[in-house]
């Protein structure tokens, strides 16, 4: 212990003495115990002493790489050189390694961070409507929900996907629908995100498909996939195929995207709905990079050097509402991200070490009852984002507990960020909380905490195998039951739930399908399937159905049979039963 730590030791000591014991005499702590929402515990003060190693054992660093490299060999014994706590080393500055303060040496002070409002109900007509009102009230990206039967690879006419056109999001079953969705558009200078991922290949296919006949070259087009089915096994469960066929589906497109699309992020690797599930932050944060190391390590077997393909992978994460824990999670993310890079991975290239991300507020924290107090939830979870660095933000609406947002609550939502953005001040310096000793001390425990499970995953075989053997759905399902029982006892408040209820009736309007949209929707689908090349339809799906059935690699990637597919208007629903017929359907195991 240095001469200056020593001294804050005792002041400390005397602080205590003098000050804190006789404070507690005569006014109590409210609780016993604090702690984060993820039951990581929480001290009454900190200082420059929670940077030094504890007397219980426990470093008080940030900890990390993984104890092995990829290939299994070790990175490190114990606690390894990051035990310590080094805050020139593991905080340092902005735009620079480790890139806990940012990966942008200005932050937001060149840039703010890009608006992108997730949007998508009813037609392909009703959501380009949607979508030109946000671009006209100042929203810098686009973000497309797709409604249920397209998430599953069904079209609309489909009996599977009966009774749920255009509910949670906007339904696209051909070329045609895209080229609707897309009209008008100034796709060559916004960046699109879509929230898909089973069918995300021939779904991506049709974008590109409608933006160069727009007269956009793929190579100008930019965006971000999902494409994330590791998580979909975890947590949301919108599986189609098993594990293997759907992992190539996905080294496919980064291999695609990496040749062709260069400023298109081809996997947005997704803890969002990770944590919506019932995960905690750490679980969160180390279930979602250990699915992106299982990505990272599928594509180099296919035998891609990691600086091809990495500087385009990118993170979408949930901002929850423990405020300081979701921030230290995500300065610990970038920590985490450019540990494994650059020593797991060997990137030589700063930008694949980057931990780019986009954050969505908590949607799982949003209440029906009383649900103007969402308004202040994601604001507070918005800002939280803010500074802990994220490239891109959604703001939840406060009306999306009940059903798609209307109008005026998305445009409410997006008026949240512009506010933040202009007129609290918190774009104004990089990084405002970096040095706060809780900050820091608490992002130090988040990293460890991840390291540990990062290990684990490792010890079990990989994040493929983990999955198969239910390891981060019991780690997430224990979660999630702790927290439901700490708020039915009381001990997690609620506002308006479980405390400071109001049983008075709220009415709040919210948003219903068009009337109209779904009768459309169904004659433009009978009417591509009339007006369509039948023979170059069905060559299209057999050329898909011969490639789908040879082992996948560099020579067999199916991107290009999914434009070809796209471009001659082949159905959603065609192709995904093409590809259900040879790799089969998952169905998950059933445990007790």
């Amino acid at each position: 212990m240095s001469d200056r730590s020593e001294a804050w030791e005792a002041r400390r000591r005397a602080w205590r003495v003098e000050r804190l014991t006789p404070s507690l005499v005569r006014l109590p702590e409210r609780r016993e115990r604090f702690s984060t929402l993820g039951d990581l515990p929480i001290d009454g003060l900190y200082g420059p002493w929670d940077w030094d190693a504890p007397s219980d054992g426990e470093h008080a660093g940030p900890g990390g790489p993984t104890a092995v490299d990829h290939h299994g060999d070790p990175l490190r014994e114990g606690a390894g050189r990051y035990a310590g706590m080094d805050p020139l080393r593991d905080v340092g500055l902005p735009g620079e390694p480790p890139f806990a303060r940012g990966i942008h040496p200005t932050g937001y002070r060149s840039r703010p961070w890009t608006m992108r409002m997730f949007a998508g109900f009813g037609s392909a007509e009703d959501t380009n409507v949607r979508f030109r009102q946000l671009l006209d009230a100042g929203q810098t990206g686009l973000s497309i929900a797709y409604d249920m039967p397209t998430l599953y690879g069904y079209d609309t006419d489909d009996p599977e996907a009966e009774g749920e056109f255009g509910t949670c999001g906007v339904a696209v079953s051909s070329l045609a629908d895209m080229e609707l969705l897309l009209e008008g558009l100034p796709l060559d200078r916004v960046s699109t995100s879509m929230t898909i991922n089973a069918p995300a290949a021939p779904i991506w296919a049709m974008y590109i498909a409608a933006a160069e006949k727009q007269g956009v070259p793929r190579a100008a087009l930019e965006g971000t996939t999902q494409n994330d089915i590791l998580k979909e096994y975890v947590a949301q469960k919108e599986f189609l195929y098993p594990p293997d066929p759907s992992m190539r589906l996905v080294v496919d497109t980064i291999e695609f995207g990496s040749s062709e699309l260069p400023r298109w992020n081809t996997v947005s690797i997704s803890g969002y709905h990770i944590r919506e599930a019932g995960s905690t932050a750490v679980q969160e944060l180390a279930f979602t990079i250990a699915d992106g190391m299982a990505y990272v390590e599928a594509c180099m077997a296919r035998g891609l050097r990691v600086d091809e393909f990495a500087p385009r992978l990118s993170f979408f994460f949930n901002s929850h509402s423990d405020f300081f824990e979701e921030i230290a999670k995500f300065r610990a993310s970038r920590r985490i991200w450019w540990k494994l890079m650059s020593e797991r991975y060997r990137a030589e290239n700063e930008r694949s070490t980057w931990m780019r991300f986009h954050t969505q507020t908590a949607g799982v924290s949003l209440t029906p009852q009383q649900p103007l107090n969402n308004l202040t939830r994601v604001a507070t979870q918005a800002l939280a984002a803010i500074l802990g660095g994220t490239q891109s933000l959604h703001t939840d609406a406060y009306d999306e507990a009940l059903a798609v947002p209307t109008a005026e609550a998305a445009l409410l939502a997006l008026r949240q960020q512009q506010i933040l953005a202009e007129e609290t001040g918190v774009a104004s310096t990089v990084d405002p909380l970096g040095g706060s000793w809780f900050v820091e001390a608490l992002t130090n425990r988040v990293e460890r905490d991840v390291w540990r499970y990062l290990d684990e995953i490792d010890r079990r075989g990989g994040m493929v195998a983990a999955i198969a053997e239910g390891y981060p759905q019991r780690e997430i399902a224990d979660a999630a039951y702790r927290f439901q029982r700490e708020f039915d006892d009381g001990e997690r408040v609620i506002v308006g739930v479980n405390r400071f209820v109001n049983d008075e009736p709220v009415t709040v309007p919210v948003l219903a399908v068009p009337e109209g949209s779904f009768e459309r929707h169904m004659a433009r689908l009978q009417r591509t399937r009339a007006d369509r090349d039948a023979e170059a339809v069905a060559a299209a799906l057999e050329g898909l159905r011969e490639a789908a059935a040879k082992p996948g690699s560099s020579a067999n990637n199916l991107m290009p049979h999914f434009l070809r597919c796209a471009e001659r208007y082949a159905t959603l629903g065609e192709q995904c039963r093409v590809l259900r017929e040879v790799f089969g359907e998952y169905r998950e195991p059933v445990s007790v």
